[in-house]
């Protein structure tokens, strides 16, 4: 098991950020995100400004500003965290996930990789979607045809840039070992 507390990139103090941090420490708190600890993904952001700042806008649109409803889309996010078993993300969006609708039958199933078979059919509709995409790097024509008839095309391409963006932050924690905030316990065991 490794150890969650290790991180591989050390936290840098604001004191210490140079103007390319400090812009990109500025562009996150000041975007649709709020006002927050620049921890998780943000941290490790601030190792490379230029790549952070991209990725947080990415992220800010993917997550604010698609048609995708958020309920949808963080259940697509839960989706992701858990096919990563990436701690931080589903620390982050299971709490999310529930304020936006989704029940909390449905989030342990998802955390525990059982098929959430009491959640509606929309929110089933996006995991058959997400658990083809990630499963054989394709999705079958019946698969995608439920989804484009729940979201449209639009909505589609943004349910798969969800899915991309929040693949990458998972990657992403999970190489740095982003650290749980404190207090909180994995989602998930750890791969030895």
């Amino acid at each position: 098991m490794r150890d969650l507390q290790s991180p591989r990139l050390p936290k840098l103090a604001p004191e210490s950020f140079t103007a390319e941090q400090r812009a990109l420490a500025d562009s996150i708190k000041s975007g649709p995100r709020g006002t927050f600890k620049l921890s998780g993904p943000f941290a490790i952001y601030l190792h490379s400004p230029a790549f952070g700042e991209l990725a947080q806008k990415l992220g800010g649109h993917v997550r604010f500003n698609t048609s995708v409803p958020p309920r949808l889309s963080e259940f697509a996010i839960l989706c992701t965290a858990q096919f990563w078993k990436a701690q931080y993300e589903w620390a982050a969006h299971a709490v999310i996930a529930e304020k936006q609708g989704v029940k909390q039958e449905t989030i342990r199933a998802i955390q525990a990789g059982r098929p959430p078979k009491s959640a509606p059919q929309d929110e089933m509709a996006i995991y058959a979607f997400v658990k083809e995409l990630y499963a054989k790097r394709r999705v079958s024509t019946p698969t995608y045809n439920r989804v484009k008839k729940l979201l449209g095309a639009a909505g589609t391409v943004e349910l798969v840039g969800i899915l991309g963006y929040y693949a990458m932050v998972s990657m992403t924690l999970n190489t740095f070992r982003a650290p749980l905030p404190e207090g909180v316990k994995p989602g998930f065991p750890e791969p030895k």
